[in-house]
């Protein structure tokens, strides 16, 4: 039997805002490829599977438009950078920065992600998890 306890717990990120890691699912829920969307502490994230031990984080909010359907974008890549294209318009995301290659004034918010034994959990800033900075 497997026990995670890390899950949960709270780092610090490079920017200084405090991290709360959540469990979201196992990775082998996920399909290679597609993207799916998840309610994680009440903010809707997309994630993508693009491989075994590689998954992605990202808000299911398109920056252009507001609608949630970050999800169901074209995963692709700009050299050996991992991209999402937004379903709507086409605007392309790199999912490691959240920059825009196609309009330079819009960015896709993106989380961390890590798997451990086998469950995909995704990192938000605590604030955004509505526990508020101390």
């Amino acid at each position: 039997m497997t026990v995670m306890t890390v899950l949960t717990a709270e780092e610090t990120r490079l920017d200084g805002r405090a991290l709360r890691w959540h469990a979201v699912c196992h990775v082998d829920e996920l399909e290679a490829a597609w993207g799916e969307a998840a309610l994680v502490q009440g903010q809707q994230v997309a994630l993508f599977k693009v491989s075994a031990t590689e998954v992605y984080a990202a808000a299911h909010r398109d920056p252009a438009t507001g609608s949630c359907v970050m999800a169901r974008g074209i995963l692709g890549s700009k050299g050996w950078r991992r991209t999402i294209a937004s379903p709507l318009h086409k605007q392309v995301y790199d999912l490691g920065t959240g920059e825009c290659y196609t309009d330079p004034a819009l960015a896709l918010p993106v989380f961390p992600v890590r798997i451990d034994e086998g469950m995909v959990s995704v990192g938000l800033p605590a604030e955004t998890a509505g526990e508020g900075a101390a």
